[in-house]
């Protein structure tokens, strides 16, 4: 299915649904911290799931399409698993190619390998390390809330030390603040569609 011609079935939150706070740090690091609107309906059991089955497909409306186009039809452009985890498939240990546009635009994509650090009941974290260094982190947490599954979503972009300042700045201009804020954007609209995504694949 084209790019252009994909449909959204369901409709995309906006920006001032969530909480979002930037934050910058000594050395030019940056973090971005949304708080999501709660997932009505949903389980934190159904989010784990969808992140370890994101390289399968599901129906959407008259077609079978990959999860991950379904997930965000404007911004995602594909993902795969670029290595599995030691003990198979996507869990710890694994890597996910990610290739997306923040926006649908051109200047705001992204084509990463992301390990994954961290993959459970409570949460996912993708880091990419330069030397073993973290450089790069985002970590999305949920648990259960009255309201449905609570979602929280946090961007860290540069190095902790001093010494890597460099990198970060370098970093800055690879991703710069009107990047982060589009990413922002694009994470509100995709961690909502799942409200609508995860209840069709019961």
């Amino acid at each position: 299915m084209d790019l252009h011609t994909r449909p959204v079935l369901y409709p995309l939150r906006a920006v001032d649904t969530a909480r979002v706070e930037y934050h910058r740090h000594p050395h030019l690091r940056r973090r971005v911290t949304i708080d999501h609107r709660p997932l009505a309906g949903v389980t934190p059991d159904e989010v784990l799931a969808w992140f370890e089955n994101l390289g399968g497909t599901m129906r959407y409306g008259e077609q079978v399409i990959d999860r991950y186009l379904a997930w965000h039809p404007l911004d995602h452009l594909r993902w795969e698993l670029a290595k599995p985890a030691p003990g198979g498939g996507a869990a710890e240990g694994a890597r996910f190619r990610i290739v997306e546009r923040f926006g649908g635009r051109e200047e705001f994509a992204v084509d990463v390998v992301d390990r994954v650090e961290k993959l459970d009941r409570t949460g996912i974290r993708l880091v990419q390390r330069l030397a073993g260094v973290q450089i790069f982190q985002l970590e999305h947490t949920w648990s259960a809330g009255p309201g449905g599954t609570h979602y929280v979503s946090v961007l860290d972009i540069g190095a902790r030390a001093k010494a890597l300042t460099p990198v970060n700045y370098v970093l800055t201009r690879r991703f710069p603040d009107a990047m982060a804020r589009a990413w922002v954007t694009h994470n509100i609209e995709e961690v909502g569609q799942l409200e609508h995504l995860l209840p069709t694949l019961r």
